[in-house]
């Protein structure tokens, strides 16, 4: 009975307690007025933990299998290709950018390009005044001309000197029978003085007989000695001749020669005419524009600097922790921090010789002073397909992110099979 009044007395006090707040409900309410709504308002409350408690016990493990699978999804990706990648994002776009100099001296007349324009291969970026170099190239024509003529002159003469040569040759022969005339003549007047001279000595034949044909001998030796000489002039004659036409042959290819010469100067007077003009020699973007009309250049004057944007390429400066599995030809995801992060494929091209500080101004020295190890860092070079270039231009000097894939494409994936030892076994059950 004790434990009965222990017991029902808390009930009862708990019902007065929970009895008070309606009838401080009723006493406030209006005579006649509904006191059921606030004994219904404070059951609610009862009514609706159930499904709180339902709903708890519903989204807790669907959370806790949803970061199971994803922790499971991650796991597995970086298992199967996370792991093989590096990343570095110490990695700039560069390109062989040209610096377009002068190599004519004269003002400008022309600058028809202006800065961050795209130009194509040969459009004019300036024109130099060539006014000067016109003139050096009509002046190297005509003393091209005026050597032609003398060739020409040459040419006749020589075609001359061969008449007098074949003249010469006919006088020699002309000689030559005149010669061979007196001798006959002589002949005839020696056998005319030996018959005269024995008829005078033996009283037959007359003193003026004999006289007579000694004139007549005398007469044609004379004669023979003029043709001799004669033949003698006529072969002079031709030897001089024909090393006039020698001295003549040898000045027409010294004339060629300096034709050939000035031939050159033309040429070179034409290609300086042609430096008056500068053009674009390949496709590229008009930056850092210094050329103004009416400046005065020199040869080696900067004029602009020419970007070939469709050439463009990345170095990433991997650590050399990071170049274990590098290797020219594996895939690259380059993220463009000027494109919002945007991603583009690239291609490892090459990879540097030797770190950076080798190529520094003053390459360190650690075999003296103090020594302290610091992570080298190589350059990598990334290059992009053309149509990449074409639809994502990228400009020296921005920065990226280069994700490199080390993992061999044509190998197989790595399997958790695999990487417990269980190879075989897989392979075992796989088999019908």
């Amino acid at each position: 009975m004790d434990d009965e009044v222990a017991v029902s007395a808390p009930a009862s006090e708990s019902r007065a307690v929970a009895t008070a707040p309606s009838t401080a409900v009723s006493a406030l309410a209006p005579a006649g007025g509904p006191p059921a709504a606030p004994r219904a308002a404070a059951g609610a409350p009862v009514a609706a933990a159930p499904k709180r408690s339902g709903l708890r016990r519903l989204v807790l493990p669907v959370l806790l299998i949803a970061a199971i699978g994803y922790a499971g999804t991650w796991g597995y990706d970086y298992f199967v290709e996370g792991r093989f990648l590096v990343s570095t994002d110490d990695a700039y776009v560069g390109a062989d950018t040209a610096i377009i100099a002068a190599k004519a001296s004269g003002h400008l007349l022309q600058v028809p390009v202006v800065a961050n324009q795209v130009v194509r291969q040969g459009d004019l970026l300036a024109q130099i005044d060539d006014g000067d170099y016109r003139l050096a190239v009509e002046s190297a024509q005509g003393k091209i001309d005026t050597q032609d003529a003398t060739i020409a002159r040459f040419g006749r003469q020589i075609d001359a000197q061969g008449a007098i040569i074949d003249q010469a040759r006919a006088q020699i022969e002309a000689s030559q029978a005149q010669l061979r005339s007196s001798q006959a003549d002589a002949e005839r007047a020696a056998l005319e003085y030996d018959r005269s001279l024995k008829l005078a000595q033996t009283n037959f034949g007359s003193q003026q007989r004999l006289e007579q044909a000694t004139a007549d001998r005398d007469r044609t030796i004379a004669a023979i000695a003029g043709a001799k000489a004669s033949a003698a002039a006529a072969a002079a004659a031709l030897e001089g001749a024909k090393a006039t036409l020698d001295v003549l042959k040898a000045q027409q290819g010294e004339a060629t020669r300096q034709r050939d010469e000035l031939t050159t100067a033309l040429a070179r007077a034409k290609r300086d005419l042609g430096f008056t003009r500068v053009v674009a020699p390949f496709d590229g973007v008009v930056g850092n524009k210094a050329a103004e009309v009416g400046n005065l250049v020199q040869p080696g004057t900067r004029l602009m600097a020419l970007v070939p944007l469709n050439a463009s390429y990345v170095d990433a400066n991997f650590k050399e922790t990071q170049l274990d599995g590098m290797k020219p030809g594996q895939k690259v995801d380059v993220a463009i921090d000027a494109l919002g992060g945007r991603t583009i494929p690239g291609v490892v091209s090459s990879i540097s010789p030797a770190s950076g500080s080798q190529f520094s101004l003053l390459p360190p020295d650690n075999a003296t002073g103090n020594f302290t190890k610091v992570v080298q860092r190589v350059a990598v070079r990334v290059t992009f397909p053309e149509d990449v270039l074409k639809e994502t231009p990228l400009r020296p000097g921005l920065s990226v992110v280069a994700t490199v894939h080390t993992r061999d494409p044509d190998a197989p994936k790595p399997t958790l099979l695999g990487a417990l030892g269980l190879d075989a076994f897989g392979k075992a059950t796989a088999k019908p």
